[in-house]
């Protein structure tokens, strides 16, 4: 090889370093205790090679139901979710940008609000003695009350209440680049609202609703929160079944076969999804741009969508035609459209929906009653006393402070070199890495605490925060990617051209013009990457190892043993810190817009 040859080839390696940080940490705190899990399912007791795990796990139906049981929740999650989100991403796209600011952030509360805390908001609105069940009682509309937890209509309510805010950011990215002139032309041309928004708005915004609906579908697939304590027996999910056979039994490799059955379905989901819309929608992107999709599945898919399209534009025409002969309108007078009324009232309550259940914690937590009950008796701080006075809880906090700083810091540090790189360049391949960088958002978390107990039982790192940290970080990269490329994909690179025009090196660019500009984006994902591990449970309810634990794994602890209003009052400390931390992010990112 001559000098010139091993210049390009050192030059072409080089130029890859941005991935490396991104790459090396995925493949070995990700990638290779995931294969390594899955692995052991095909290994007895004795260490040879074996199918006794899958014999064992497929003798019955047992747990292929658990696993369809799984698939159904998450498939009427996904449903609900989509026909609820919808109306509010329609609104948030369509008003004035202040208007958007102001409700995005009552959309965004149960994002920014623990999972368990809206859990607990649940147990005292549903439950037989909850607000719910007194006011229809009140009202008159039932005698006796009615059982809305523990079985599959809480289970509904808290999954869709938990994971909406995910589909409706997911479509508003892709509505928010839909031009509204492209309706008021086909309204100039004649055509009415109804039939205008089907066969013109609603195909463009497919993209977004198709990821939307991934996204909540995989991620409900490892929920297993909100399944157990607002659900019952016959809604158990196939991840209470690993957490049981690894916590309980101790068998990793039936723990293996069966989160091998959750991958493979999984899998199964996406190759299916990609032959049928392709994953460049993921992003929010259309496949038309590139030609569409071709194949049998696809063909179905784009037939079934035509024909749903147009049976809802002539449904809505018709609908339009018989108003117009019981209520005629003079020639003189514009036609009413009452689509806008009725994106507003369905957005309000869905937002409503969103944002009040936290709120009713509240009074809760200053009961003098030693449960949960509404209304609350009396008025007492003794819960917030012990709370607050108690080291455990104080350590937990703390705990769960430092892992979600350094996670959010680690995250950034590896993956903006890697979103910038991907984002300004072309290279074959680029998809795969892309995948590869956004495979921990796809993969269900149970796997991946899964994975990192094993492979930590091997290092030592069971039981440290350290540990915790880097399975964080491991969640932390996919969103930094995912918003910093974002940011960058509506960047003026002749901003950064002009400083090199002037001198100023790469470095110097990326310092004092580059990140200026993008702060904002750049406060968003050390936001959104604190605020996945300050509420993460999956990986600290495996990897601390009952040694550490952090505010999320102790209130789960508590909730266990014993629902009382100290975790309320927890739950109110966790959502004032966490909506003054979100509200103070959105001060600095307006300043800096502005």
């Amino acid at each position: 090889m001559t000098g010139s040859s091993k210049s390009a080839l050192t030059s072409r390696i080089w130029r890859f370093w941005p991935l490396y940080p991104a790459a090396l940490f995925l493949g070995f705190f990700f990638l290779y205790p995931s294969v390594l899990l899955l692995s052991i399912s095909f290994v007895d007791g004795e260490g040879a090679l074996s199918a006794v795990h899958y014999k064992h796990l497929f003798a019955s139906a047992t747990y292929v139901k658990v696993l369809l049981i799984t698939l159904k929740i998450a498939a009427w999650t996904t449903v609900f979710a989509i026909l609820a989100g919808y109306p509010v991403a329609y609104l948030l796209a369509t008003v004035k940008s202040s208007t958007r600011n102001s409700l995005i952030i009552w959309v965004l509360m149960p994002f920014w609000t623990s999972f368990l805390v809206r859990t607990f908001a649940w147990i005292v609105l549903l439950g037989r003695k909850g607000a719910i069940n007194q006011w229809l009682e009140a009202l008159g509309f039932v005698d006796r009350p009615v059982a809305m937890i523990f079985n599959f209509t809480g289970v509904m309510i808290g999954m869709v209440h938990a994971l909406m805010p995910l589909c409706i950011l997911t479509m508003l990215s892709v509505m928010e680049n839909i031009d509204r002139n492209l309706t008021k032309a086909a309204s100039t041309l004649g055509a009415r609202g109804g039939p205008a928004f089907w066969r013109v708005y609603f195909p463009l915004s497919v993209p977004g609703i198709a990821a939307g609906g991934m996204l909540v579908f995989i991620t409900a697939l490892g929920f297993f929160i909100t399944p157990a304590l607002l659900g019952g027996a016959r809604d158990t999910m196939i991840v209470q079944v690993i957490i049981f056979q690894i916590q309980e039994v101790l068998n990793w490799g039936f723990a293996g076969a069966v989160a091998m059955l959750l991958f493979v379905s999984v899998v199964a989901i996406f190759v299916l999804y990609d032959r049928l819309l392709g994953l460049s929608t993921l992003s929010g992107q259309s496949e038309q741009a590139s030609g569409g999709r071709s194949g049998v599945i696809a063909r179905i898919g784009k037939t079934l969508g035509g024909l749903f399209i147009e049976l809802m534009a002539t449904l809505t025409e018709w609908m339009g035609r018989l108003w117009d002969m019981v209520f005629p309108r003079r020639a003189d007078v514009a036609r009413t459209s009452f689509s806008r009324g009725g994106a507003w009232v369905t957005a309000l309550l869905v937002i409503a929906f969103l944002a009040l259940p936290a709120l009713f914690i509240i009074p809760v937590s200053f009961t003098e009653a030693g449960f949960l009950s509404w209304p609350p008796r009396g008025f007492s701080t003794k819960w917030y006393e012990s709370v607050i006075g108690s080291g455990i809880w104080f350590d937990a906090a703390l705990r769960s402070f430092v892992v979600a700083i350094m996670s959010a810091f680690f995250g950034m540090c590896i993956g903006v070199p890697a979103a910038f790189f991907l984002a300004r360049q072309n290279f074959f391949g680029k998809g795969a890495v892309f995948a590869f960088l956004v495979s921990p958002i796809i993969i269900p978390n149970i796997i991946i605490a899964v994975a990192l107990f094993y492979l930590y039982s091997r290092l030592g790192l069971t039981g440290t925060t350290i540990g915790l940290v880097f399975g964080h970080t491991i969640l932390a990269i996919p969103y930094v990617v995912i918003t910093i490329m974002a940011v960058i994909k509506n960047y003026d690179i002749r901003l950064d051209q002009a400083a090199w025009t002037l001198g100023a090196n790469k470095i110097k660019t990326l310092w004092l013009v580059t990140f200026p500009l993008i702060r904002a984006g750049m406060i968003a994902a050390f936001m959104f990457a604190f605020i996945i591990s300050f509420d993460e449970l999956t990986i600290a309810l495996f990897v601390t190892g009952g040694e550490v634990t952090t505010l999320p794994k102790q209130m789960w602890d508590d909730a266990l043993l014993r629902v009382s209003p100290a975790l309320a009052a927890v739950a109110t400390l966790l959502l004032l810190f966490m909506s003054a931390f979100i509200l103070l992010s959105e001060f600095i990112r307006r300043r800096g817009a502005s």
